[in-house]
C-alpha cells in the first residue's frame, strides 16, 4: 500500500506528459504531423466485380459480370505518390448468344492470375489527413490467360487446341490505369472502391481473334469448338449462311485487342514505420 501513492504519481506524471505531446501535435490537427511521409506502408485487401471486353462483347451485357479478389502494397514516396504493386485473381466469360453474331455460337470462361507494379497519386498530400481521399493509378504487369470452353457438359482448355491454327501466348503484358477513393475510419483502417481497366497486349483472352482456321490436321475436338455454328438449328440460321463456317471466314476481330474492367471494394490497413513508432513511444508511460 506504500508504494500506492509513489505509483499514483507515476500515473499522474504520466498523463500529464502525454497531454502535454497531445497538445503539441493538436496544433498541427494529427499526432503524427511530424513524421516523414515517406516510407508509409499501406495494405489492401479486397473484392469485387470484374467485366470482360472483347470480340464476344458487342454491346454492355451483365451476363459477363464475374467476380475478383485482389491484394495490394503501396510504399509511400512523397506526400502525394506511392509505389504501388498488386495481385489479382479474376474471372472473365462471354458468348455470343443473345449478340448481334448470336450464329457463330461462340463462348468462353477464364479464371486468370494477374499482377503489376505502378504509381498510384493522391489528390491530397499525406499529411492534410482528409477523411476522403481520392486518387488516380496506373501501371504495367503480366497476367496467365485460361480461356475454355464447354461442351458435352465438360470444359476443355481452349489455348492448346489451336482454335485458329494460332499457338498464342498465354502470358500476357498488361498496362492498368484506374481511380480511386479512399474513406478513413481511424488511424489504422480505411474503406476504398476502386474502378480500372486492363489493357492485354493480346486478343486471345477469349480465344477468338482472326479467321476460321483451315480444318486439315485439327483434332475432333478442335474441329467442335472453333466452330460451334453446327450445334445450331439450321432452320434458325440467317438466310444465305452455312451451317459450317468455311476457312478464312471471319472469327474475331484483331484490330482491337481484349481487356476486363474491375470493380472492386477493399479494406485498408496502415502500417507504421520507425519515424511512428518513435512518436508512439512519447505516449507510453511504464510504472
Amino acid at each position: 500500500m506504500t508504494q500506492l501513492p509513489l505509483r499514483l504519481a507515476s500515473l499522474l506524471v504520466c498523463v500529464i506528459g502525454s497531454v502535454s505531446v497531445l497538445a503539441q501535435s493538436s496544433r498541427n490537427s494529427h499526432l503524427y504531423r511530424n513524421t516523414p511521409a515517406f516510407g508509409v506502408v499501406k495494405l489492401s485487401v479486397g473484392t469485387g466485380i470484374s467485366y470482360y471486353m472483347g470480340d464476344m462483347r458487342a454491346k454492355t451485357d451483365l451476363r459477363f459480370i464475374q467476380p475478383h479478389i485482389a491484394a495490394a502494397i503501396t510504399y509511400r514516396l512523397a506526400e502525394r505518390f506511392s509505389v504501388r504493386g498488386e495481385i489479382d485473381f479474376y474471372r472473365i466469360s462471354g458468348k455470343q448468344e443473345g449478340g448481334p453474331i448470336w450464329y457463330n455460337n461462340l463462348s468462353f470462361r477464364s479464371d486468370n492470375p494477374a499482377g503489376y507494379v505502378g504509381l498510384q497519386a493522391d489528390l491530397f498530400r499525406y499529411h492534410d489527413e482528409r477523411a476522403v481521399n481520392p486518387y488516380l493509378f496506373g501501371g504495367i504487369g503480366i497476367t496467365r490467360i485460361t480461356p475454355k470452353a464447354q461442351y458435352q457438359g465438360t470444359w476443355h482448355s481452349l489455348a492448346p487446341l489451336q482454335t485458329e491454327g494460332v499457338a498464342y501466348k498465354r502470358n500476357v503484358r498488361i498496362g492498368v490505369i484506374g481511380i480511386g477513393t479512399s474513406w478513413k475510419f481511424n488511424e489504422r483502417w480505411s474503406f476504398a472502391v476502386e474502378l480500372s481497366n486492363n489493357y492485354a497486349n493480346s486478343d486471345y483472352l477469349d480465344d477468338v481473334s482472326t479467321v476460321y482456321p483451315n480444318p486439315t490436321g485439327m483434332s475432333e475436338l478442335a474441329l467442335q469448338l472453333s466452330d460451334r455454328r453446327p450445334e445450331l438449328d439450321p432452320a434458325t440460321l440467317p438466310t444465305g449462311y452455312p451451317v459450317r463456317n468455311e476457312a478464312g471466314a471471319q472469327r474475331g476481330n484483331p484490330k482491337v485487342k481484349d481487356s476486363y474492367g474491375f470493380l472492386s471494394f477493399r479494406a485498408e490497413y496502415l502500417l507504421g514505420t520507425q519515424a511512428r513508432r518513435a512518436e508512439r513511444r512519447k505516449l507510453k508511460c511504464y510504472y
